[in-house]
């Protein structure tokens, strides 16, 4: 009772004084992997038809075996928190514990590896489509953390052209996103103000475009063709490194080392902003767990701690250097700065990570916060890049907004 109390609590101070966008809550040290899934290999924002199945796994590292319970919630088009109540757009109920877990087997690392899977007996499915997130709490009601995700139910053709940027200016560094949106399902009422467009690159919702008007409407069809508006930095293709056999050097490691835990160095790495572009395959900035002669990856993968390195110079006193990607949801945190080491002219880090492939870049946020991913890694406009653009839409007099419609182009091939 007391648990539901404060949940209604907080509901309510949310929906009462602040009306701006809900953000996601970042995990503690102890817990790890974090892997979001719709059924696809992607992971950490699934996008996923309504009806299709969702998968939450991660690890706690603390060795308490604690209980861990689930909360969903339906969210507007600006994640601010809908008026829906929960037995709309859930049938079932939450506020669950996640029965679903075990603990890690022959391992230097000892954890505990939770998985939750909806539809299960209590949350039998989600009923409508739109924005949600999940937020995952202990047995002392206190929020561990949250992720998004977005429901959808293709009932508009949404068609994605990525071309080479129209800005002058830019022309050798972004690229431009068109979309064509079209419905014989939906008749379009005054689409400017109900028809909501997201434009999503590389599954990192944090550098999302949103909220994009029509140009263009011909009766049923809409259209965005943008210079500038719908236009992304390139980038670069993504760093990479490997160590599903965490006893040798794999790709990208250059050596290992044991202590209590298994010690991964990777090769440093220089900037490449003033570099020519090189295609080099990546998975646009994801991850997997993986690991050499196991049965499970999940519980018998074991944890090391990789050391990154970045041969740059010293930046000037406020700026800091980070890494990331899909790994911790493209998040800067304090465990992901590198810090910088005179005598060798190296920044580094060593951050816990579990065996497995990964993505990641390094950024650089100024002293007013902002952060530039592209200052280290360049950006160019043929950068290999997967972008995804949602349709929403509001019916006159409705409560929700709806997901109608998914585009998804990846930028191999594009054009000028």
């Amino acid at each position: 009772m007391l648990k539901n109390i404060k949940h209604f609590i907080l509901f309510f101070l949310m929906t009462s004084f602040c009306f701006s966008q809900t953000e996601e809550i970042i995990p503690p040290d102890y817990i790890k992997s974090i892997y979001f899934n719709g059924g696809t290999t992607e992971s950490q924002l699934p996008i996923i038809p309504l009806g299709q199945s969702l998968t939450l796994e991660f690890d706690a590292l603390n060795g308490d075996e604690e209980d861990y319970y689930y909360e969903i919630k339906h969210y507007n088009f600006d994640w601010t928190p809908s008026i829906l109540v929960e037995s709309e757009y859930l049938e079932g109920f939450d506020e669950q514990r996640i029965r679903n877990y075990e603990n890690s087997f022959n391992t230097l690392q000892t954890f505990s590896h939770y998985k939750l899977s909806i539809p299960n007996q209590y949350t039998r499915s989600i009923k409508l489509t739109g924005n949600y997130i999940i937020t995952i709490y202990d047995d002392y009601d206190e929020v561990i953390f949250s992720r998004k995700f977005m429901v959808y139910e293709q009932q508009a053709n949404v068609g994605v052209q990525i071309r080479r940027s129209r800005d002058v200016e830019q022309i050798d560094k972004k690229q431009s996103v068109d979309i064509a949106i079209s419905s014989g399902q939906i008749q379009f009422v005054n689409p400017k103000e109900t028809v909501k467009t997201v434009i999503i690159q590389n599954n990192n919702l944090k550098t999302a475009i949103t909220n994009l008007k029509p140009q263009y409407i011909l009766g049923n069809e809409l259209s965005y063709r943008y210079n500038e508006k719908s236009s992304f930095f390139g980038g670069n293709e993504f760093l990479s490194f490997e160590n599903k056999e965490i006893r040798a050097a794999n790709y990208g490691v250059q050596y290992i080392r044991l202590d209590d835990l298994y010690q991964s160095y990777l090769y440093t790495n220089t900037s490449r902003a003033d570099k020519e572009y090189t295609y080099n395959p990546d998975i646009n900035g994801n991850f997997f767990i993986t690991a050499l002669n196991v049965d499970k990856p999940e519980t018998e993968a074991d944890y090391a701690w990789v050391h990154f390195a970045l041969e740059y110079p010293k930046l000037e006193d406020g700026q800091t250097i980070h890494v990331y990607g899909n790994f911790n949801n493209y998040e800067i945190e304090d465990q992901t700065q590198l810090e910088y080491y005179e005598e060798e002219g190296v920044y580094s880090i060593a951050i816990q990570l579990k065996q497995g492939f990964y993505n990641y870049k390094y950024a650089i946020v100024n002293k007013d916060n902002t952060i530039d991913e592209h200052a280290i890694g360049g950006s160019f406009w043929q950068t290999e890049n997967n972008y995804k653009v949602l349709v929403y839409y509001r019916e006159l007099g409705a409560r929700y907004d709806k997901i109608i419609g998914l585009g998804e182009k990846n930028a191999v091939g594009i054009t000028n």
